[in-house]
């Protein structure tokens, strides 16, 4: 159920950046450093998320139905899982926080 949530997540997800891009533009700050980064940020998390998350859930879901090749093959893809997905969150995390402080911003807090 986790990994049907979290496909639907990657696909709703794709509609943050586009409003996020529209609202720079219509801000006139697109050329920022803060939105750049943030940009750069989300398009690092997307890939995680495409590329490592989804497929190690898919690999460990295999494993513990005992369709793959075994519990310790299991319990690596578990670690491997819990840190791709930590440090999914940590980029969502800074693009947070740069949205919310804006640094260098001159369009006011």
């Amino acid at each position: 159920m986790l990994h049907r949530i979290v496909r639907v997540y990657a696909t709703i997800g794709i509609v943050v950046p586009m409003l996020g891009v529209a609202t720079a533009v219509n801000l006139g700050v697109l050329g920022d450093l803060w939105i750049l980064t943030s940009i750069a940020l989300t398009v690092v998390a997307a890939v995680i998320l495409t590329a490592v998350v989804l497929p190690a859930q898919r690999l460990t879901m295999a494993a513990i139905d005992g369709t793959g090749t075994g519990v310790d093959v299991a319990t690596r893809l578990t670690r491997r899982l819990g840190t791709s997905t930590g440090i999914f969150n940590l980029l969502w995390v800074v693009v947070v926080v740069l949205m919310i402080f804006r640094p260098g911003s001159t369009t006011g807090v």
